[in-house]
């Protein structure tokens, strides 16, 4: 059975129904096109399709928990993020749900589905997690309680977007306002569009103006609707666009919902209130920071002659791209001639980003600069981890 929801009079309609294969040999139905409103409900609610949680106490216990996505391509570029800043999950048994750090001996690790992880966040079950963006705004629903302790971990980079036809009423329609300007939309015949995002959907659509919108939730294969009859546009995640462009979708200019990728985000009560919680994300956000500011860095090393380290120095800074973090460092290198030590050579190290290596060796060549050595660069820490001070402000401390 179906039901929808009028927005506060703005004629966007949620529907939500059951899954046409839950029973056997039923047949695929299309939605209903009775729209049903019930005003006295919470938008919440029906949105998400769940309850919202309850208030809670947290549970009382002295481990800290860290939920991480339990299964695909989030989970395996998590654990290989967590292992590159040498936080390997130790997990005995794969069947298991849980697991720990051995570098962080007061830590559980919790896999679960990410939604999940926002959830129990919320309700004092987990202390920590890493989902994506998009997961934390769509579940969390602008919680005060979620804080995104580290808003770019590299991966899981995509964008929630609205998609329309190529073809047919909406050829020439390139924006998502010439969308909300189109007449055809009425109370009687709402523009239908599928979503999974049932909370940043309607939210972002009734935003930009659209006021006769119906919503169908569905997860997977949004792409096919369009093309089945069955919605007229899609509101879904985005990475390369290509499967938009095989399906004869495209996006529309201003559609963008938001931008997502992987982050680090904890229970504020937690950090707050619970032994060991602002601890184990203090020494897991210096390990994230230092790795991620290194990654796509290098080390060139490589010998000048010159009359002293200052003149050399001189030479180096006078290339824009071999200032390295602070400057270079120039350091004497000694050898033996007629049995007397000398210095003939100076030894500079720089870093310099892996993209302009090999520009920035033409450049040591072209002052003098030979036997050039490179090598990666695992972490950088600095003096203070930026987005430490940041969460220390947020928290009042």
């Amino acid at each position: 059975m179906a039901a929808s929801l009028d927005l506060t009079g703005t004629g966007v309609i949620l529907h939500s129904s059951t899954s046409p294969f839950a029973g056997n040999n039923r047949k695929l139905k299309r939605p209903s096109p009775n729209l049903i409103s019930f005003p006295c409900c919470s938008a919440a609610t029906v949105i998400a399709g769940d309850v919202e949680p309850p208030e809670t106490t947290q549970v009382d216990r002295s481990v800290v928990r860290l939920g991480l996505p339990s299964k695909g391509r989030m989970s395996d570029e998590t654990l290989n993020l967590l292992k590159s800043c040498q936080l390997s999950v130790r997990k005995p048994n794969p069947r298991q749900y849980t697991a720990d750090i051995p570098l962080l001996p007061n830590l559980e690790v919790w896999f679960q589905r990410p939604k999940d992880i926002v959830r129990k966040l919320q309700l004092g079950d987990l202390d920590l997690g890493i989902v994506g963006y998009d997961t934390v705004s769509e579940y969390g629903q602008g919680s005060d309680d979620l804080v995104i302790v580290h808003d770019a971990l590299e991966f899981g980079a995509c964008r929630l977007s609205v998609a329309i036809p190529k073809e047919g009423i909406f050829k020439n329609i390139n924006s998502i306002d010439e969308l909300s300007r189109m007449t055809q939309w009425t109370a009687e015949r709402p523009l239908r569009v599928v979503t999974g995002f049932t909370y940043l959907g309607p939210k972002f659509l009734k935003a930009k103006g659209l006021k006769h919108v119906a919503i169908t939730t569905a997860d997977g294969a949004l792409e096919s609707y369009p093309a089945m009859g069955t919605a007229d546009v899609i509101v879904d995640l985005v990475s390369s666009g290509t499967t938009l462009r095989e399906n004869n979708l495209k996006e529309v200019e201003g559609g963008t919902v938001l931008q997502s990728q992987a982050v680090l985000v904890a229970s504020k009560r937690s950090l707050s209130s619970r032994e060991g919680v602002l601890e184990i994300t203090h020494e897991m956000l210096e390990r994230l920071e230092a790795h991620l500011r290194a990654t796509g860095e290098i080390m060139v090393t490589a010998n000048m002659r010159g009359d002293n380290a200052e003149e050399v120095a001189h030479r180096v800074l006078s290339q824009t791209s071999l200032s390295g973090l602070q400057g270079p460092t120039v350091s004497p290198v000694y050898c033996l001639c007629d049995g007397k030590v000398e210095v003939d050579y100076y030894a500079i190290n720089i870093v310099v980003p892996q993209k302009s290596l090999y520009k920035s060796i033409q450049q040591l060549r072209s002052i003098g600069g030979s036997g050039v050595l490179v090598s990666k660069i695992t972490y950088i820490f600095d003096e203070e981890t930026p987005r430490w001070r940041k969460l220390l402000t947020h928290l009042g401390m």
